[in-house]
């Protein structure tokens, strides 16, 4: 197995320099540095993390905190994480996911020193791991906002703007009756952040726009997204479009719709909200949507929190990332509603 002495004589240069370039403990020129990593490269030499992490007192690691028992990692957050990863690779990190969802047990995690910061996900309006971190004054960033989130760190998506973007989309098509199709989370998730956000966002602004709210609510599955499409054709019959924020129940519930002999989109509109790519692909009919910024989340948030742990004086980044309009096919004018007529210039 190759030394630093090795990559030394390798390199041509002292073993102090190659130490350096290995533990990231002082700056070492670009060619000097390309020519280390060269000669460690052709002789195979590893890095010992245990050792850089001593002598840099850094672990080099940003946990990505997640309440696996409480919430499902779905298409949306496996993009995050996916691509936090890859960012936390690029500038010199390891991430890890913690599947955590008791404090007690994140305070464990933490105070053994095993990371350098953390991120959390899922975050709730009262989020209990953010006293937490502060009490054990660990560097940390949101995946996600609480209720008044104040000069903590955060990459957000932009929730009352998508909900903003679907009623534009569908109020210009010709609907005004516009139901919200939410997730049903348990007591531990209570005030989870996308689902508050949306609910608030929507009875404002349906308000505002002279329209009259109706929400639904179901269990992140298909068969209850299907269940939740019966409550809507008895219960809400003049309903003629859909704003959907439940990416699990997504397909049960436009294949209910088509059960009760609903047509998507002619009879009902379906757009889909801070959804993943696969989510509305896969469903039968597809399915229009806001697309979620999964892959923004996850590569903003690390980066702002290795710039932070490298620069403790770097500004606190507090951003929201919009959704992005992918249309699929699931929304047109209600029947109600002559389509509009296009003209091609001579």
């Amino acid at each position: 197995m190759a030394t630093m002495r090795d990559v030394a004589r390798r390199a041509g240069v002292s073993l102090a320099t190659v130490s350096f370039v290995v533990n990231d403990t002082k700056p070492v020129s670009p060619p000097t540095r390309a020519r280390v990593e060269a000669a460690m490269a052709e002789l195979g030499f590893r890095r010992n993390v245990l050792a850089r992490a001593l002598a840099s007192q850094r672990t080099h690691i940003v946990a990505l905190v997640f309440p696996a028992l409480e919430h499902r990692l779905g298409g949306t957050a496996l993009s995050v994480v996916t691509s936090a990863a890859v960012a936390a690779s690029e500038r010199g990190f390891n991430l890890v996911l913690w599947p955590v969802g008791d404090e007690s047990q994140l305070e464990d995690y933490v105070s053994g020193g095993l990371v350098d910061a953390v991120l959390l996900m899922e975050v709730t309006a009262q989020d209990p791991r953010v006293p937490l971190l502060e009490r054990l004054s660990v560097p940390f960033g949101l995946i996600g906002r609480t209720s008044e989130p104040g000069d903590l760190p955060y990459v957000d998506m932009d929730f009352e703007g998508t909900v903003a973007a679907g009623l534009d989309h569908l109020t210009e098509l010709g609907h005004d009756r516009v139901a919200l199709l939410l997730g049903e989370l348990g007591p531990s998730l209570a005030g989870y952040g996308p689902i508050a956000r949306t609910e608030a966002a929507y009875l404002e602004q349906v308000r505002e726009r002279g329209l009259d709210p109706v929400v639904l609510r179901a269990p992140q599955d298909p068969r209850s997204g299907r269940l939740a499409a019966g409550r809507l054709v008895d219960e809400h019959p003049d309903v003629t479009a859909v704003l959907a924020l439940n990416e699990d129940a997504l397909h049960g519930f436009v294949n209910g719709l088509v059960a009760r002999g609903r047509a998507v989109p002619d009879d009902v509109s379906v757009l889909g909200m801070a959804t993943s790519p696969d989510a509305i692909s896969t469903a039968d009919p597809a399915v229009s949507a806001l697309v979620a910024p999964g892959p923004e989340l996850g590569r903003r948030s690390v980066g702002s929190m290795v710039d932070r742990l490298e620069d403790p004086a770097a500004p606190v980044v507090q951003e929201l990332v919009a959704c992005t309009l992918q249309l699929a096919g699931s929304t047109a004018p209600p029947r109600t509603v002559a389509a509009p007529v296009r003209t091609t210039a001579p």
